[in-house]
């Protein structure tokens, strides 16, 4: 069976990041492999400390989870630095043909910044075009795109389009920061649009990108195309934190 290789940082909390990566794919029956990229520090109030993994072990973790078993799908989370980023987008060139989920990390729940301006930069530059999928939520896009965060669906698309626009495969614009009874996140590919909805959870959802962008790995490396994939990754988070309340 083919592995998930989980690209992120650890959270000392447990709520996010490749502990949540890890509890994701073991529900699923997805077998994992690891590359760490920065330790933190983190309570569920907020991030206390950071310690990034030097770029050098971030690249020679993922040749060495290539090399320990086959790798269905990558799931990248928190990328801290623009030498890590160059560090994944190096390591992965080597191997073509694996679907990668990006989940920009770019902020805590708690407002700390997790990849710096630089990083982004070089997120657009060299791992948008390399992603299968792009998954950021409504203020993330707009922090890729240095746009105003999109307050419709109608905005929220065009960001998703103009992201399309800048190299990246498919985009699935989540909708967790919106309003209404319903969360709507919206998949946008070379095919068209499709919107995939859940009933909105009114809760703290600290770790529920990890845990979709995850699931959504997870699907891709047992087989599911695109469009299946994100929609039972979306069933089974909406799931999930519902149980939580």
């Amino acid at each position: 069976m083919s592995a998930v290789l989980l690209i992120g940082g650890t959270d000392s909390s447990g709520g996010a990041g490749l502990v949540r990566d890890l509890r994701t794919l073991g529900e699923l029956g997805a077998a994992a492999l690891c590359a760490v990229t920065a330790v933190t520090a983190q309570t569920d109030d907020g991030l206390r400390a950071a310690e990034v993994i030097p770029p050098g072990l971030v690249h020679a973790q993922i040749e060495a989870a290539f090399a320990t078993r086959p790798v269905g799908a990558v799931k990248i989370g928190m990328l801290a630095t623009a030498g890590t980023v160059h560090a994944v987008a190096d390591a992965l060139a080597g191997h073509p043909g694996v679907a990668v989920v990006l989940d920009p990390v770019l902020m805590s729940s708690s407002g700390a910044e997790l990849l710096d301006a630089a990083g982004q930069g070089v997120l657009m530059e060299r791992l948008l075009a390399r992603a299968t999928l792009l998954t950021p939520n409504i203020p993330e896009a707009a922090a890729l795109l240095r746009r105003a965060p999109a307050v419709s669906e109608a905005q929220a698309l065009e960001q998703a389009r103009q992201l399309l626009a800048c190299g990246a495969r498919a985009v699935l614009l989540k909708g967790g920061h919106a309003s209404g009874a319903h969360s709507v996140d919206l998949l946008l590919t070379g095919a068209g649009l499709e919107r995939l909805s859940a009933p909105r959870v009114s809760a703290s959802l600290r770790g529920s990108g990890c845990a979709l962008g995850s699931a959504i790995a997870a699907f891709l490396a047992q087989g599911a195309q695109l469009p299946l994939a994100c929609a039972r990754a979306k069933a089974y988070v909406s799931a999930l934190f519902s149980e939580r309340l």
